[in-house]
């Protein structure tokens, strides 16, 4: 992926330029000093040293030219430094000291945009390293490769500072602990880690798409960041079809973001959404991201890829009487069978309903009522509800809606279940 020197503004407050500079080149900064020192945590102090530095130089000496090629430079000298100074590295120098001093950097001279992309995959895949829990993968991804602050996570996905702060903690100390390597594994390693990669992408951006719970149905700045790894994944490993399938489903998701909520935050349901508002641009690169999916793809197309063409069957269809409902039920036959979950049994069920009546998709639904996967699922009860309105069983529909209601965390879905349900809105 070619590297672009961030731009310089002529005019403007330095120390405003050094954090915009720095949010941007951050991931790069530490993934190429984390090459050096090989360990996350200390990684990202030399890349804060970095940060010190320019804003002590940069309003006396100017912005340079390229600054992100600046703050890596400084990082790696003081890097470099480190490596010398404690013994227990004394290894590590003499095994890329001599590399690095035969090319010394220069502060006016941009590093090697291959180098900076091969750092920047091993910290993507160091970052999600399944050694650490799901929350910490997310946290720290954020934190290193998304450039959020610790209070930018935790408002989030609505919890405390310091809970933020302890999970990346714990999580650098793990990958210390563990002697987890700073590279990209090959062969079932990677498949295995690749998985991990992919989901935590996934989950940031679910989580921006529908809110677990709090006020919002929406937290756009989450989808803009996972959408953002995505895409710089999908460049750095262009061979992988799972990770094009991602960037397509993201991209087809993200375009409908500006139809999903009404005037007041309000959800709008998919078949009552103004697809004029829908992202044509958006729509396009997901269809360019699939057909690289398909191109690289050697067998059978993964979850993800699998999730894309569902997506893609909702975005060629203008109206939503369009929809070809029995594609989009024979692609979640075909994801329940790769990728088996409760959850995609129930989207097969909607599907099902839209394809075939309520009536088959209730019996897909009511098997699923045992599983303990979706004990406490609003969306179980949501489903439900719908397929029984459907078939004319107000009074058996109308108390699934209140469950759901009683169930859903996000305050939106909830004034939105309790109103299907003939309720008052609190």
């Amino acid at each position: 992926m070619e590297h672009q020197p961030t731009p310089s503004p002529a005019a403007g407050d330095p120390s405003r330029v050094i954090e915009t500079v720095f949010r941007m080149e951050s991931p790069r900064v530490i993934a190429g000093v984390a090459r050096i020192v090989r360990d996350v945590a200390i990684a990202e102090e030399l890349a804060q040293d970095a940060l010190v530095a320019a804003l002590e130089q940069w309003p006396r000496d100017g912005v340079p030219d390229n600054p992100g090629a600046w703050l890596t430079a400084t990082a790696k000298h003081r890097a470099i430094d480190l490596v010398r100074r404690r013994e227990r590295y004394a290894r590590k120098l003499a095994e890329v000291g001599r590399d690095l001093e035969a090319t010394p950097y220069h502060v006016d001279e941009p590093a090697d945009p291959d180098d900076i992309d091969d750092d920047l995959l091993r910290l993507v895949f160091t970052a999600c390293h399944p050694v650490l829990s799901a929350e910490s993968r997310i946290a720290l991804t954020l934190r290193l490769l998304g450039g959020l602050t610790t209070a930018e996570i935790a408002r989030a996905f609505l919890v405390a500072e310091t809970t933020v702060a302890q999970r990346i903690v714990r999580a650098k100390r793990t990958l210390a602990a563990k002697g987890v390597a700073f590279e990209v594994p090959y062969g079932p390693e990677r498949d295995a880690r690749l998985g991990s990669v992919l989901e935590v992408i996934y989950l940031i951006f679910n989580e921006g798409y529908a809110a677990t719970a709090g006020d919002d149905l929406l937290r756009p700045a989450l989808c803009e960041d996972a959408l953002r790894l995505a895409r710089v994944l999908a460049e750095l490993m262009p061979k992988e079809p799972e990770v094009h399938g991602l960037a397509s489903l993201l991209e087809f998701q993200a375009s409908r973001s500006a139809a999903r909520t009404g005037p007041n935050g309000e959800p709008v349901l998919l078949g009552d959404q103004n697809r004029t508002r829908w992202n044509r641009l958006l729509i396009a690169r997901g269809v360019t991201a699939l057909g690289r999916a398909d191109a690289v793809a050697t067998g059978a197309p993964g979850p993800y890829a699998l999730q894309a063409a569902i997506a893609a069957c909702h975005a060629h269809a203008h109206r939503y009487e369009d929809t070809d409902w029995a594609r989009i039920a024979t692609l979640y036959g075909l994801l329940a069978a790769r990728s088996p979950s409760p959850v995609v049994e129930l989207n097969r069920a909607v599907a099902v309903s839209m394809a075939e009546g309520p009536g088959p998709a209730l019996e897909i639904v009511d098997r699923l009522a045992g599983e303990p996967a979706l004990r406490g699922y609003h969306l179980l009860p949501s489903v439900r509800g719908d397929l029984l309105a459907r078939l004319g069983r107000t009074a058996e529909a109308r108390a699934e809606f209140e469950r759901a209601a009683s169930l859903a965390r996000n305050e939106r879905e909830r004034e939105l279940l309790r109103a299907r349900a003939g309720l008052p809105l609190n």
